[in-house]
């Protein structure tokens, strides 16, 4: 590779309260907020195109969240709403490339002139277990005017760190549910060592207390570290009072139904409302 003179203007995460003064804001709405941030960080990327020297290559640098992207764990992350960019805020000819940051997941956003996120190098929860890390290669050619100039950027993956997800389902009459989960673990034994692993076990109320926690620990000592999740399946029997199911009356029906799923009391009353329309439309055909 061939290295040269590069131009390289950065723009860093700025939080509002560097940018607008709480005067600024006041009686504005989010949306509004955000218009005017967007204004102000426009202008800094303004500026400095304004002392970029178009003989040499040059990159933007910003972390920055644009709107467009697709996001991976940093949205349960936020705290609040932050500011947002849109694509056009920073795409700009003057620059060969712009290099984003901030979103986790590596992506694309346009291709003249790039501007791309190269993502986290690491996995940071389950949310990006399938997600590629690593980082992208770029070449500027530098003998052109901006606009000119050949570009190229190649992602490279790198291992990170790894999660994984197992989800394992127990069926009522299984009276060995233990073997079970053990079986659909050793199914991917070769993913489950140095890696984050959780354990998402489905199973019946009744098999609870059968499934012995200590074999599953031993199974997963070869795993960076694991939890376990169990979603206990417990039956649901409505409460039909002093009648049968062949007596009860329809409206009686649905009401016991709507109190066992705890549908709260506004919408069963209006449920309630059309369900007894329905029965007296069909009790008037039936004549």
């Amino acid at each position: 590779y061939v290295s040269g003179i590069i131009q390289i203007a950065s723009l860093p995460w700025l939080r509002r309260s560097a940018l607008l003064s709480k005067e600024d804001t006041k009686n504005l709405t989010f949306e509004q907020i955000n218009q005017r941030l967007q204004q102000v960080l426009t202008n800094i990327i303004a500026t400095n195109i304004s002392k970029l020297d178009p003989g040499l290559p040059s990159i933007l640098a910003a972390h920055v969240w644009v709107s467009s992207a697709q996001v991976g764990s940093e949205r349960s992350m936020t705290i609040g709403q932050e500011h947002m960019l849109l694509l056009s805020n920073v795409t700009h000819p003057a620059f060969d490339y712009i290099a984003l940051g901030h979103i986790h997941k590596h992506q694309v956003l346009s291709h003249n002139p790039p501007v791309v996120y190269p993502g986290s190098l690491e996995r940071l929860d389950f949310s990006e277990e399938e997600d590629n890390k690593g980082f992208y290669l770029v070449e500027i050619e530098p003998d052109k005017e901006t606009g000119k100039r050949r570009v190229s950027f190649d992602f490279h993956q790198v291992t990170g760190r790894r999660f994984l997800t197992i989800n394992i389902g127990v069926e009522s009459p299984d009276t060995d549910p233990t073997s079970t989960v053990l079986r659909a673990i050793a199914e991917q034994e070769d993913r489950v060592r140095d890696t984050i692993v959780r354990l998402n076990i489905s199973l019946p109320a009744e098999t609870e207390g059968q499934i012995r926690d200590n074999d599953i620990r031993s199974i997963m000592k070869e795993a960076y570290y694991f939890t376990i999740a169990k979603d206990i399946q417990r039956e649901t029997r409505l409460r039909l009072g002093k009648w049968t199911a062949e007596e009860i009356p329809p409206l009686d029906a649905l009401k016991a139904y709507l109190e066992s799923k705890k549908v709260t009391p506004e919408r069963a009353k209006l449920l309630l409302e059309y369900g007894e329309k329905l029965i007296q439309e069909q009790r008037t055909r039936e004549g």
